[in-house]
């Protein structure tokens, strides 16, 4: 793996670790009113929006910049980005589920989080590298 390769794929691991931040504050914080199912959706879109953020400003710096340059807008390739992963994204819903199903406790939602971040890592970073920021 080239070393842009791996470099980007830290920078997106890193940001995939402030998402699950996001995913798991935003999860804990809405289960009470909307239950741990549908509060997991919308902790996932915030997610997803905060690691497109990161991801276009340090992960895909360059890429983001060119898109730019050749008139594509911001929201156009937020929404290609939101598209891209939430196909992870299902893996990665599919993943969280299990894990309330076999798991109970206050911990389980945030093993879920952490479960379905792993299941998704691999597709989301090959799609976000060469379906969202591609050159």
């Amino acid at each position: 793996m080239k070393t842009s390769t791996l470099r980007q794929l830290l920078l997106f691991a890193i940001a995939g670790v402030i998402g699950l931040a996001v995913d798991t504050a935003v999860l804990y914080a809405l289960a009470p009113w909307l239950g741990w199912y549908a509060a997991r959706v919308v902790s996932f879109l915030a997610a997803a929006t905060a690691t497109w953020w990161i991801n276009r400003r340090h992960a895909f710096r360059a890429q983001a910049a060119d898109a730019g340059a050749r008139g594509l807008p911001w929201w156009r390739e937020y929404a290609k980005y939101l598209a891209s992963m939430t196909v992870g994204g299902l893996a990665n819903y599919a993943a969280y589920t299990l894990v309330l199903q076999w798991l109970h406790g206050p911990l389980a939602p945030m093993l879920g989080v952490a479960a379905g971040s792993i299941a998704g890592l691999g597709f989301n970073f090959l799609s976000a590298r060469y379906l969202v920021f591609r050159r």
